[in-house]
């Protein structure tokens, strides 16, 4: 389980970041950065893939309550003018720009999910696999990836034949199928090869 081990490694506030959606056809990427308090941690933090979607949506509305949490949201129109990685740097920083409006100022030091950095003036350190490491990063993945998938079973209301209330946008067979019987939709991403390949059709 992960632990706070690694945050007391720096000055505080400690703040955790950690994204999802790098990989899916369509909808935004979304970070997510994290400040959990000193007491009163929600228990059964630990990495977003090892939660089911019951407990992901409990310990979101926990972190909600009593940590300082940012979030930072870049659509499928700026992934595509960016790149994907570019995209989820942006994310990742517009997220961790919100965490230091409601501080008032910047964290004391920044643990990233994977083994990059934004080009942003925060002190930070990567760490690989983080997410099962660090509690912070923990908490990060847990309101990233609710966040998203809440916005993508939103956006499958209004496009149902993509079935991305069940796949969340990924490339899932009834999606992949979806996409050749109807084309893209306005929240595929169209640098992603599968949707362009898509396009090339209709």
């Amino acid at each position: 389980m992960p632990s706070r081990r690694h945050e007391s490694l720096y000055p505080g506030p400690v703040c955790g970041v950690d994204e999802a959606g790098r990989g899916p056809l369509a909808g935004p990427v979304v970070a997510a950065a994290v400040i959990l308090p000193d007491r009163g941690c929600p228990r059964g933090l630990d990495d977003s893939k090892k939660l089911t979607a019951a407990s992901r949506a409990r310990l979101h509305d926990r972190l909600m309550a009593c940590a300082v949490v940012g979030v930072g949201i870049v659509e499928a129109e700026e992934i595509d003018r960016l790149n994907i990685y570019w995209a989820t740097m942006k994310a990742m920083t517009l997220a961790v720009d919100a965490v230091a409006a409601a501080l008032g100022h910047v964290p004391g030091h920044v643990l990233v999910d994977g083994n990059r950095l934004p080009r942003w003036g925060y002190a930070a350190t990567p760490i690989v696999g983080g997410d099962a490491l660090a509690q912070c990063i923990a908490a990060a993945s847990i309101v990233a990836k609710h966040t998203r998938d809440t916005i993508m079973i939103r956006h499958a209301e209004a496009y149902p034949h993509y079935d991305w209330h069940s796949n969340k946008g990924y490339a899932a067979p009834a999606h992949l199928r979806a996409l050749r019987e109807h084309g893209p939709s306005p929240l595929h991403r169209r640098s992603f090869a599968p949707v362009a390949q898509a396009e090339l059709v209709f």
